[in-house]
């Protein structure tokens, strides 16, 4: 496999990630009317686990790792799977889920100044366009929801989610700077373990088993679905793309996870999209293709090697 390959699969797993994350905000948001979101966390972080470590020995791959990465392994557990989700389930108690994705989408900016600070990565004059056209599709979105101007629609939930995207933008940054010598599927099972482990009193104190007969069979597929997908398969295939992409290349594919949230938001939760919230995404996917541009070259030259 070619070096542009590599990028090319890397990307596909940046854009599954996007994906799966993009519909969670709809999956939470139908879990939470019958769990509290720590309860929730805690489930979903020990469904994720048990999956991963399913895979890992299916793959007979070792889960003995050196004293010396335990600290490296507990920061980005810490960060990126508690501090992260938590900040989030509690911003979905007050915002929906729609304005959830977009505001999610801010956090390659903070993951661009970061990587420059701390990686030496370059800010191109084609990686700066793509940002401000992406920037000003998420700005439609989230001032202009129902209609409102943006000092209306400020509450602590968008305060915890704007929170929460520098936070996922530093978890990314040390994927890179740490350089763990371990599988990103075995870097992510130690990291949902963790989150397992941190927010386990949490149900504890709320009883929250007590609220799992109360699920229907369709809030057990969402349940599911976050503990599978989203707590396992997404952070693990965001390792891996991290892999070879730089920091924030990769985190420019957080511009098209409010298109995810926003299809599943209509499809499953019944919210009204406004005109201009679909102009602000057809500006977000346009962004995108200018800070990514180098995709429409590697398809193309995919397809072209498999001319006969």
């Amino acid at each position: 496999m070619t070096y542009n390959r590599f990028r090319l699969t890397a990307s596909l797993y940046a854009l599954m990630s996007i994906s799966f994350w993009g519909v969670s905000f709809v999956s939470t948001k139908a879990v939470l009317g019958k769990l509290d979101p720590y309860s929730l966390l805690v489930l979903r972080f020990g469904i994720g686990a048990l999956f991963l470590l399913s895979l890992l020995l299916i793959q007979r791959i070792r889960l003995k790792v050196s004293i010396q990465y335990i600290p490296h392994l507990m920061i980005l557990g810490i960060l990126g799977v508690f501090v992260h989700q938590v900040l989030q389930a509690t911003a979905l108690l007050t915002i929906n889920a729609s304005s959830a994705g977009w505001l999610i989408s801010l956090s390659p900016i903070f993951t661009v100044i970061l990587s420059i600070l701390f990686l030496h990565e370059k800010m191109s004059m084609t990686k700066a366009a793509g940002m401000v056209l992406a920037i000003t599709g998420v700005l439609l979105v989230t001032t202009t929801r129902s209609g409102q101007s943006f000092h209306i629609t400020l509450n602590i939930g968008l305060f915890l989610m704007i929170l929460s995207t520098l936070n996922w933008a530093v978890y990314s940054v040390l994927i890179k700077s740490l350089k763990i010598p371990y599988s990103p599927l075995l870097v992510t099972f130690y990291s949902s373990l963790l989150g397992l482990i941190l927010t386990t009193p949490f149900i504890i104190r709320n009883r929250g088993w007590e609220s799992l007969s109360l699920l229907t069979h369709t809030e057990w597929a969402h349940l599911l679905f976050l503990g599978v997908f989203v707590s396992g398969v997404a952070y693990w295939y965001w390792g891996k793309a991290l892999e070879i992409l730089e920091a924030s290349k990769v985190s420019m594919f957080l511009y098209l996870e409010p298109l995810s949230t926003l299809i599943a938001a209509v499809l499953l939760l019944e919210e009204k999209v406004l005109f201009i919230s679909a102009a602000g995404g057809i500006i977000i996917i346009i962004g995108v293709i200018v800070v990514n541009g180098q995709l429409v070259p590697l398809l193309f030259s995919l397809f072209k090697n498999k001319r006969p």
